[in-house]
């Protein structure tokens, strides 16, 4: 059965793409959008995800099964879209596994570089020009508690590093045609994605030390929807009217410690 939906709220009228939308952070988002008045294109790589993601949340949910790393993805994301998108969720991201430089081959750098940045850069460079178009528009960036201190491998730091100077770039030059950028910084949270340790070494020299330290503020990890809760804020254009170029740690007080 579909969620129920008014077709009011703060998202009313407005098209969002959100990407990584089959699970976790990224389905939680879609939901809350649509059940805010908005119409979501929810891209993810498995189809069985959003097959059963629109089953449940209903026809605002507008599920795009590709690769979000094929150089065409964004063109096909824009048609099903439409020629306006409002917001720009970009949600998808895998990890590395805890691999530090001396263990990491390209593969692996380039598959968490091209998910995690690239794929997100070109998604920006598509739907900006209409947003310019429009005088609007929200983008809200995953960072990762990783961009904010040392809790995952080398490509995946480095990749969310790279979000947050993507985030601050963008938001410094469009800021004057009404587009806001923003990030969001998790700390641990029930999703899918992959958070093993791989790197014996890793684990040994800084896992005790970051298990500590998320202990010591919060019992244990987030639910997708408090993301989602924040990620929310930062696409209104009301509540968040003023806010661009920031970094916000969701992350129960982690990044305090």
């Amino acid at each position: 059965m579909a969620e129920n939906t008014t077709g009011h709220g703060r998202f009313a009228g407005k098209v969002a793409v959100v990407t990584g939308a089959g699970s976790g952070i990224g389905l939680a988002t879609a939901a809350q959008i649509v059940r805010e008045g908005g119409r979501v294109i929810a891209v993810d790589v498995v189809q069985q995800r959003l097959d059963e993601a629109a089953a449940r949340i209903g026809e605002q949910y507008v599920p795009v099964a590709l690769d979000i790393t094929a150089p065409d993805a964004p063109g096909a994301i824009a048609e099903v879209a439409g020629p306006q998108v409002d917001v720009l969720i970009n949600n998808a991201g895998i990890m590395d596994g805890f691999v530090p430089v001396d263990e990491i081959d390209d593969a692996l750098w380039d598959r968490v570089l091209a998910i995690n940045v690239t794929s997100m850069m070109r998604l920006i460079r598509q739907f900006i020009p209409g947003m310019i178009a429009a005088g609007h528009g929200a983008i809200v960036n995953l960072a990762s508690e990783a961009a904010l201190r040392t809790c995952a491998g080398v490509a995946y730091t480095v990749s969310k590093h790279a979000v947050v100077g993507l985030t601050k770039n963008t938001a410094a030059v469009y800021a004057r045609d009404g587009i806001r950028c923003n990030a969001v910084a998790p700390g641990g949270v029930a999703t899918n994605v992959g958070g093993d340790f791989r790197s014996q070494k890793v684990a040994e020299r800084v896992g005790a030390a970051m298990g500590a330290s998320m202990g010591a503020i919060a019992d244990e990890i987030a639910q997708p929807d408090a993301l989602a809760t924040a990620i929310c804020f930062l696409a209104d254009d009301v509540a968040a009217k003023n806010v661009n170029g920031v970094v916000l740690p969701v992350d129960g007080g982690w990044s305090a410690v």
